[in-house]
């Protein structure tokens, strides 16, 4: 990791700045399957399994008879801390239930606002080395909450045409009936345009690499919503003296060992904690399974040492982290000047993979710096607000003139009649 000492605020926009993608080429590569998928369905996706994923798929769909057996194959102990963290993250999301809203404007004129499920959400898990069977949790209890009346779960098998037995026990748990065996942009594009075995969907939920966010982020714009863009993994700790090094650095190991593309910064006001950390690092590194992940992880990472708190905090809302962790004297009232970030962690027992796994929280977050402008998945995010409205005799009345005022300033004199042949149907009403 790179140690960048007190560094002036005209180089915060290089630091700040993440590695580039190369879009280009991986357009070129995502484009393609999305059209054949969309032209050939489930042929093309039978085709990229194999070409892909080395497998042939003879049923494209995980049968009621895998759900069954998974279970056999899940310790006792797994499944109790799954329904450890089922419990927490189903009182998180149902706590975010909001009630309509019923609103008097002005009088005579009623607005309303209420919330509707999306009819049909897609699930995208990612499988392979690290088969993310907790994502299925964040996506899964929020959409049954919601009362999404379609949920379509995709996720890569093994040689075998296999699911990851954790993966269809916990999909069960949460109540997803379809589930395909496919991953990758191929997996995207079925939910978008729909084949003969996976439905369409109206929007698509889910992390992935490089491939799958591309094509998610295509097809969002031929008509399929997505949760929201997003880039590779990232994690930034906020460190005063009272940080505990041997949890800070656990804290940036276990961020880095997502993928080789994740990026872990310490932000630090003490010279001290910054070399303590370090040499945590390099210690803790040695004993884990992942290691040439997290190495190659790290060497996008930065140990900075800053002036005071307050520096600290500017120079994380300028990076806008997925992941925040405040190891920090007070972390309360620090916590205040957050702006940008998608999930805070407050104080030294509160690490992010708490957050990852079990606390309640969402770990679907904005990635990338877009945590400037998007919030996490949560309830909202499978839900619609639609608005209502109904105007009485007295309520087009008054607000009658307003409204032609504003359409004649505006040159849209049909607006202006909408208005003005209601007005005069009540007059003439009035006089009989």
């Amino acid at each position: 990791m790179k140690v960048i000492e007190y560094p002036d605020k005209k180089e915060w926009p290089q630091l700040i700045k993440r590695a580039a993608i190369d879009e280009k080429s991986i357009r070129k590569i995502v484009k393609p399957i999305i059209k054949k998928v969309r032209q050939k369905g489930d042929k093309a996706l039978r085709k990229y399994a194999y070409e892909y994923d080395h497998v042939n798929l003879d049923q494209i769909l995980v049968t009621s008879a895998e759900v069954e057996a998974s279970k056999e194959l899940i310790k006792p102990e797994l499944k109790d801390a799954i329904n450890l963290a089922y419990e927490n993250i189903e009182k998180f999301h149902t706590a975010q239930r909001d009630d309509s809203l019923e609103l008097e404007t002005s009088p005579g004129v009623i607005c309303k606002r209420r919330s509707v499920p999306i009819e049909k959400v897609g699930l995208y898990i990612p499988g392979g080395s690290a088969p993310l069977f907790s994502t299925v949790l964040m996506l899964g209890i929020p959409a049954r909450i919601a009362g999404c009346k379609k949920v379509v779960m995709c996720t890569p098998s093994n040689r075998s045409g296999e699911i990851n037995p954790v993966i269809l026990y916990t999909a069960e748990l949460v109540g997803i009936e379809i589930i395909a065996k496919i991953g990758g942009a191929q997996a995207v594009a079925a939910l978008a345009f729909g084949t003969k075995s996976v439905p369409k969907v109206d929007k698509i939920f889910g992390p992935g690499n490089q491939f799958v966010t591309t094509a998610k982020e295509i097809v969002s714009q031929q008509g399929t919503a997505i949760d929201m863009p997003a880039g590779p993994s990232e994690l930034a700790i906020i460190a005063d003296d009272t940080a505990i090094p041997q949890f800070v650095a656990s804290d940036l190991l276990s961020q880095a060992e997502h993928g080789t593309d994740s990026q872990v910064i310490l932000i630090t006001t003490s010279e001290k904690i910054l070399h303590s950390v370090r040499n945590e690092v390099i210690e803790q590194r040695v004993d884990l399974p992942r290691k040439h992940i997290i190495q190659k992880s790290l060497e996008n990472g930065m140990l900075i040492l800053v002036k005071n708190i307050e520096e600290a905090v500017e120079f994380s809302n300028a990076y806008a982290p997925e992941h925040l962790i405040l190891a920090v004297d007070n972390e309360e009232i620090v916590a205040e000047s957050v702006v940008n970030a998608g999930s805070v962690f407050l104080g030294n027992l509160t690490p992010e993979s708490a957050g990852d796994y079990a606390s309640g929280t969402n770990h679907t977050l904005p990635t990338y710096g877009y945590a400037r402008a998007y919030s996490g998945v949560s309830l909202d995010s499978f839900m619609k607000k639609i608005t209502f409205q109904k105007i009485n005799e007295q309520g087009l009345s008054l607000l009658g003139p307003a409204i032609m005022q504003m359409a004649t300033a505006e040159k849209l004199e049909a607006h202006k009649k909408a208005i003005s042949i209601r007005l005069k149907y009540i007059q003439e009403n009035e006089k009989t």
